[in-house]
């Protein structure tokens, strides 16, 4: 677990797309003050996008660019800790929950955003933070998770047994435990329970066929709700690299799926 002072926030932003944008601003329950660039939806449906540990709102830029294009509404926010926003962070991402909450209440409070028409889309850290969120907040209608493996004891199911395994089990709980103490982060619900309890809600996970664990895990989060849980393994793609080794394809699956969940307009 670290924390770190905010990283600076790139000039360039949705602009560079040529995309219409806000630099918009909110508070989580808590009161910290979280900052995000707005791309308002031609569809009345909006994402909000979140980037991986130790990366800003401009991490997720293209991802954002591809969800515009296709008429979504796009918040991609910086997390607690990073960018413009304030706080403090931790590479587990446990404060997912109370930044998600406020981001999804903004969205939900924008006029061009119909209510029932919002969904989540991460990467690696941000990708856990959605697909646990979902468990706990109804107004989430679907979820994107690229490149996640878990944030938690109880995600790592599909980690290897035998003493390997149990070696690196009691380490996690060595780690999540310090983690929690230290930083006071609420534990978010467990991916494999939040998937569950937000069925028939559907979950689409990205795993990046060149990451050995990544496919793992993404087929152990599936049996916790066959039905609803959705997989994409990209060849030869790095972690969190969909978009950037096959990004007509990653476009293809993410707008498909997005566009039966949330039924746009248009």
């Amino acid at each position: 677990m670290h924390t770190w002072p905010p990283l600076r926030q790139p000039a360039a932003g949705p602009a560079a797309y040529g995309l219409a944008y806000r630099n918009v601003a909110f508070r989580a329950a808590d009161g910290v003050r979280l900052s995000a660039w707005y791309i308002p939806p031609r569809n009345g449906a909006a994402v909000l996008v979140l980037p991986g540990a130790g990366s800003t709102r401009a991490a997720v830029l293209s991802q954002g660019a591809v969800l515009a294009r296709h008429g979504y509404g796009a918040l991609l926010l910086d997390g607690r800790g990073h960018g413009r926003s304030g706080g403090h962070t931790m590479d587990f991402g446990w404060w997912g929950g109370p930044d998600i909450t406020a981001a999804v209440s903004f969205l939900d409070r924008q006029p061009g955003v119909r209510h029932g028409k919002i969904a989540l889309l991460g990467e690696s850290m941000g990708g856990e933070q959605a697909l646990a969120a979902m468990g706990t907040d109804p107004q989430i209608r679907a979820a994107v998770g690229e490149g996640v493996t878990g944030q938690q004891l109880a995600d790592h199911g599909w980690m290897m047994h035998g003493i390997t395994g149990v070696l690196d089990t009691g380490m996690e709980w060595v780690q999540y435990t310090a983690a929690g103490l230290i930083s006071g982060a609420p534990r978010p619900m467990s991916i494999p329970d939040a998937i569950r309890a937000a069925a028939p809600r559907p979950v689409l996970i990205i795993a990046g066929g060149a990451v050995t664990s990544e496919p793992i895990a993404a087929r152990w989060f599936r049996t916790a709700s066959p039905a609803t849980v959705h997989l994409w393994g990209v060849p030869h793609a790095g972690h969190t690299q969909g978009l950037g080794t096959a990004p007509r394809a990653w476009a293809a699956h993410v707008i498909s799926f997005l566009n039966t969940a949330l039924h746009p307009t248009t």
